[in-house]
């Protein structure tokens, strides 16, 4: 049975062998009358009728065997032309042999075979351009009729390539666009003056302002894909005189798999002006770690939690439960990846990360295996208006959710930091490094294998400076800058989703995890672009004010502090950050005061302690780089501070009870036994790295300020030698340590 898809495609291929048939007819008829002059003899014509059938068999069946009969006219080029004439060769020796053998007549003149090879080759190669000859005869007057509809746009195309004569041919053949080619610019001096598809090469690059400048085009295409972004930027700024839109073509990949259409041009983006492409990892191992596992993602809602949904739900996970109190943006996202219909269960929860009892009850109802902690505030300048909020966010919710991936045996957790939280002086990167501490805090004393990811300003993100400059420009500007000087490092969205999820799947040892993400950009050069792309002329139709540094805001930002240490990880262009020292007893009980003081919304205590812990937040606030920095009055009372908390803040440590060494750290459970009697108490195995005596403690309290005085222990290294000595003791408890 024919269905209404195939009978088209039926009939065309019957419609092109009968007319390429009837054109080898044809052309072996006109083929004799040359030879003859139009008057062939009686014996030619006989010969020419006796041989007629079976060259129009061998040429059919030649033509089949070169797939003549699959293309589609109109489309001709100049792979084509060679099948044709291969198979006009190949046919014509065929024919050849035929007639000079017993088959053939008497009498048959050589001559008919080269005359006829050359006229049934341009017979059929001229078939196939006519569809290319109707358009250009028929596209004047449908110029003239798109003309006559509305205004046609004049474009001129950057780039002489393939890409840029493949654009001129659609243009000059589908007038209904609206776009007429006025000329290319070519990166080859070689072709300047010469015409492609009759539009003229005007010049090269460093000819564009004056070819602007003459013939004043209405957009700018640039036809080169995935352009380096220095080029597009010196481009950029050559157009900067001009009020003229700049148009750039999709990503090199849509060109390739043939789904470009002249629909798809769009305006250039800031995006591609950036001094590197995104990076293009292999997805293997992401699928490997979230295939077919249960996986939460905190601040779902939120433009990083949201993407982290939307490629993780794309990776087959037993569950993705999206949790975020803002409900409208989790409604958002649970409506779209529904509408997606990949399968994926899909759990939209609203909570607090700050509500302890909540987070454990979604625990223990959804049994996470992977926890993405994204949730936070993170805009610098309302975090300096409520300092306290930022903390309670920021660091009491990472300490929350990391105990409860700890409680309930999760496998990873991967919090989302900032290139802030180094060497901080605002609060928000403040409160991330004391997050990104409690995150290294727990590593030391859990299976749980926790990591940090560290990362810049996000392109597209509610807190990007983009929207806010495009949203300026739209209304006439100004834009404002804050300091001439003043640098971020950015990055794509999908860009930093990636490095997150590469990072979970080789997370280990408490590591921070950072992109190389280049040079950082100049807000002012990007202020500047954002308005010539947008076809105006910086300081001419769009002014750039200067308003100075916001509360905690750096001219530079930074991704490795000075006690880190930097080295390649697993994966190309992601690195790995180390610190030599895990945080010791005083941080922990420091972190834990400043967030009691953060519940007691007592604002100078909590400046007063981050100040103490951490010293480029105290520089900050005392060097003038901070000094819109809301100030405490100078008759304010003193915040009270614990004795402990004071003497944490000047360097006491931990100290081991055997040796005093202060290298106390926690270890992982190595027997049977060992495992039992953590799982049914409060106390954890530490061991000291000095002395080397390994027993119970009690774990620090990131809530409060105190610490359990640690009890004397049996030192558990006696009782593993004493076990060692009995064969079947020794063999049991080998037997049942765990394997990972």
């Amino acid at each position: 049975m024919i269905t209404t898809f195939t009978l088209p495609l039926r009939l065309h291929r019957y419609l092109s062998v009968a007319v390429q048939l009837a054109l080898v007819a044809a052309a072996n008829a006109a083929a004799v009358a040359l030879r003859f002059d139009a008057n062939p003899p009686e014996w030619a014509v006989a010969s020419w009728l006796q041989m007629l059938p079976w060259l129009i068999l061998v040429r059919a069946l030649t033509f089949r065997s070169f797939g003549l009969y699959r293309d589609i006219w109109g489309y001709t080029g100049l792979y084509d032309v060679i099948a044709i004439l291969k198979a006009v060769v190949v046919s014509s020796v065929i024919f050849v042999a035929l007639a000079s053998s017993p088959l053939g007549p008497a009498v048959y003149p050589r001559s008919i075979f080269i005359i006829d090879a050359i006229v049934v080759a341009a017979a059929l190669a001229g078939s196939r351009i006519s569809p290319h000859l109707l358009a250009e005869l028929i596209a004047p007057w449908q110029r003239r009729d798109r003309s006559s509809q509305g205004p046609v746009k004049r474009l001129l195309i950057v780039g002489a390539g393939a890409v840029g004569e493949m654009l001129v041919r659609e243009m000059r053949a589908r007038p209904d666009y609206g776009y007429e080619p006025v000329g290319l610019i070519s990166e080859d001096d070689a072709t300047v003056g010469h015409r492609i598809h009759g539009v003229p090469v005007l010049g090269s690059r460093q000819d564009l302002t004056r070819v602007l400048a003459v013939h004043k085009p209405h957009e700018i295409l640039i036809a080169i894909p995935d352009a380096d972004p220095a080029v597009l930027r010196s481009i950029v700024r050559a157009v900067e005189q001009h009020n003229i839109p700049i148009k750039t073509l999709p990503r090199l990949r849509h060109l390739i798999d043939g789904t470009f259409e002249l629909s798809h041009i769009r305006s250039l983006g800031f995006e591609d002006l950036l001094s590197r492409a995104p990076v293009g990892l292999d997805n293997a191992p992401l699928r490997r770690l979230i295939a077919g596992r249960r996986v939460l993602v905190t601040g779902a809602g939120g433009s990083i939690g949201g993407e982290l949904c939307r490629q993780i739900a794309a990776m087959n996970p037993a569950a993705c439960i999206m949790l975020d109190r803002n409900e409208n943006g989790l409604h958002a996202l649970h409506l779209e990846l529904r509408d997606r219909q990949n399968r994926v269960t899909l759990h939209p929860v609203i909570a607090d990360v700050t509500d302890a009892a909540r987070i454990d009850e979604i625990f223990a109802l959804h049994r996470p295996e992977i926890v993405f902690h994204a949730a936070a505030h993170k805009h610098v300048p309302m975090m300096e208006a409520n300092p306290c909020e930022a903390i309670k966010n920021n660091v009491t919710g990472t300490a929350i959710v990391a105990d409860a991936a700890q409680t309930h045996l999760a496998d990873r957790f991967i919090l989302i930091s900032t290139d802030k939280a180094v060497n901080p002086i605002s609060m928000m990167g403040a409160s991330k490094r004391l997050a990104e501490l409690v995150v290294r805090a727990h590593a030391a004393r859990s299976e749980t294998t926790f990591a940090t990811v560290r990362f810049g300003n996000v392109l597209g993100s509610s807190g990007s400076v983009v929207p806010l400059f495009l949203e300026q420009i739209r209304k006439g500007g100004p834009v404002t800058v804050t300091h001439p000087e003043v640098r971020r490092f950015f990055m794509l969205i999908p860009e930093a989703v990636q490095l997150v999820l590469h990072a979970a799947a080789q997370a280990g040892g408490a590591a921070t995890y950072v992109l190389e993400m280049g040079e950082q950009v100049k807000l002012t050069d990007m202020a500047r672009h954002l308005i010539r792309v947008s076809g105006h002329v910086p300081d001419r139709d769009i002014a750039i004010e200067f308003i100075g540094l916001r509360p905690g805001e750096k001219l530079c930002e930074e991704l490795v502090g000075e006690h880190e240490t930097v080295r390649p990880s697993r994966v190309d262009k992601i690195l790995r950050v180390t610190e030599p020292l895990r945080p010791s007893d005083a941080t922990l009980r420091m972190i834990a005061a400043i967030q009691n003081v953060a519940r007691e919304n007592d604002v100078a205590a909590v400046r007063m302690l981050l100040g103490r812990l951490l010293p480029a937040y105290e520089r900050g606030s005392t060097d003038g780089a901070d000094a819109n920095r809301p100030l405490v009055p100078a008759d304010a009372p003193q915040p009270m501070v614990p004795a402990d908390v004071e003497a944490a803040a000047v360097g006491a440590g931990q100290q081991c009870h055997v040796c005093a060494s202060g290298r106390l750290r926690r270890m992982r459970a190595r027997t049977f036994v060992e495992r039992v009697t953590r799982s049914l108490g409060d106390k954890r195995l530490f061991a000291c790295d000095e002395c080397g005596w390994r027993g119970w403690r009690a774990p620090l309290d990131f809530g409060g300020v105190s610490l359990d005085t640690p009890e004397q222990t049996p030192d558990l290294r006696e009782i593993d030698a004493a076990v060692s000595t009995i064969p079947l003791l020794r063999e049991w408890a080998t037997a049942l340590r765990p394997t990972r």
